[in-house]
């Protein structure tokens, strides 16, 4: 009889994919690429090595990862295969369970990498790896320290590696509403305050905030608060917050919350009045900057929110974004709060480590650069070669980052950040104090301990 886990297992290796060396969609040595760093990975000659690589990309991202993969067939000479599933997170605690793991693994969730790290089911890198990062990775210590987890033995060690970022620090606008207005795009927090207070003034509405996502209704807040936090704080107490080695109503953490409703619970604030927030659906909420007269100036959303604007906006022309800005009075750099993948190795073998030496590679990140949906802190590459000035904008914000920090509620327990944050912040916004909310989200952390 053949177990579920069995037959999973089975349908993943026949979706297998072996990268073909032949197709590279760049010809080496054409174009403003570093191709000397793909000459360099030549020295490292694996003929009759396998490279089994494992990640959540399926579909036209599959065709995207291979393209990349086959940069390093081609240098190398290495026999690489790819296997892209929706279902990674379940599949790859299964394969380091029963000793089936892929050489290389890529993490959505830093969360289950640290899992598997601590039962020792991920090789550790080197120290000249975590150098590397520090040194060539725009904010490189923040860089270490998110790869870095405890392993079995207690001492903690870089397990992955950060390939493919995403930003979260923006804010949408229309700028031929702010040319109509006179309006300039702030440079500080203190400035977005101000332009909040003078659009009001103006007889405007600033924002448009929305917090609902069926069952995931109220992660939107999520973002605001840990962002806030990053320019408020230091790193240090983002990151004692995120292992409730702080509780959820210390007061830093409360007068983030509480700043976030400076914004959005003022009926003058946002669209709508602040009623509005928690039931407006987060991929409605930016239409309001399109309509005629503006319903909204600003809207603070990640880099995926293009996806939800008027078909045919472009952006850059009918809608830009800005950094979501620093407080001038605080000596706390650029944050930049975001997500990303991290690859790590799972099986060791001498292709897994030259694998790792390929991550470092500029043509590694230019590769996929030069298509769409990257991007990367690497201060080593040609940004020149993003696929459109959209991602090379928002490539600047991250290699302009003093610090960078994942996404919070998705570092938390699930209860909580998938949970009890959501849910607390949608009463914070439909009224209740920041006190009782943030209260009662440590009571539910303090029931999974």
């Amino acid at each position: 009889m053949i177990t579920a886990r069995l037959a999973c297992a089975l349908a993943l290796a026949a979706a297998m994919t072996t990268v073909h060396a032949a197709d590279l969609r760049f010809r080496p040595g054409e174009g403003d690429f570093h191709w000397a760093s793909f000459d360099a990975l030549k020295a490292m000659r694996l003929e009759g090595e396998r490279l089994t690589v494992f990640g959540p990309w399926t579909g036209p991202d599959q065709v995207i990862v291979e393209s990349v993969l086959a940069y390093f067939a081609a240098a190398t000479g290495a026999d690489v295969r790819y296997t892209g599933s929706d279902s990674f997170e379940q599949q790859i605690r299964i394969d380091t369970e029963a000793g089936s793991a892929p050489n290389i693994a890529v993490f959505p969730q830093p969360g289950l990498l640290a899992d598997l790290a601590r039962q020792g089911r991920v090789a550790a890198l080197t120290i000249d790896d975590a150098r590397w990062v520090e040194a060539h990775y725009a904010a490189g210590e923040s860089w270490v320290d998110l790869g870095s987890f405890v392993g079995p033995d207690g001492e903690k060690r870089l397990f992955g590696f950060f390939f493919k970022v995403d930003v979260k620090s923006l804010v949408w606008y229309v700028p031929e509403n702010f040319e109509d207005a006179g309006y300039e795009v702030p440079a500080t927090m203190e400035a977005l305050k101000a332009l909040t207070e003078t659009i009001v003034a103006d007889g405007g509405i600033p924002w448009c905030i929305g917090l609902g996502a069926g069952g995931a209704t109220g992660w939107p807040a999520t973002d605001w608060v840990e962002d806030i936090l990053l320019r408020t704080e230091p790193p240090a107490i983002y990151d004692r917050w995120v292992s409730n080695r702080i509780p959820f109503d210390d007061p830093a953490v409360l007068a983030a919350i509480e700043s976030f409703g400076w914004f959005a619970r003022n009926d003058a604030h946002v669209a709508g009045g602040a009623e509005a927030v928690a039931t407006t659906d987060f991929r409605d909420s930016p239409k309001g900057l399109f309509s005629a007269p503006p319903q909204c100036y600003l809207h603070k959303q990640a880099s995926f929110i293009p996806s939800y604007f008027p078909r045919g906006t472009v952006i850059g022309q009918d809608v830009d974004f800005f950094y979501f800005p620093a407080f001038a009075d605080r000596d706390l750099g650029k944050p930049v709060l975001g997500a990303g993948t991290a690859f790590a190795i799972t099986r060791d073998s001498p292709a897994a480590r030259a694998f790792v030496e390929f991550l470092k590679s500029p043509i590694a990140h230019e590769v996929w650069m030069a298509q769409k949906g990257f991007l990367t802190p690497h201060k080593g590459v040609n940004t020149a070669l993003y696929g459109d000035p959209t991602l090379r904008k928002m490539g600047d914000i991250l290699l302009s980052a003093d610090t960078f920090r994942f996404d919070a509620s998705d570092l938390m327990p699930g209860g909580i950040g998938a949970g009890a944050f959501w849910t607390g912040m949608v009463d914070y916004t439909g009224g209740k104090p920041a006190a009782a909310v943030a209260a009662r989200i440590q009571r539910a952390w303090d029931a999974l301990k």
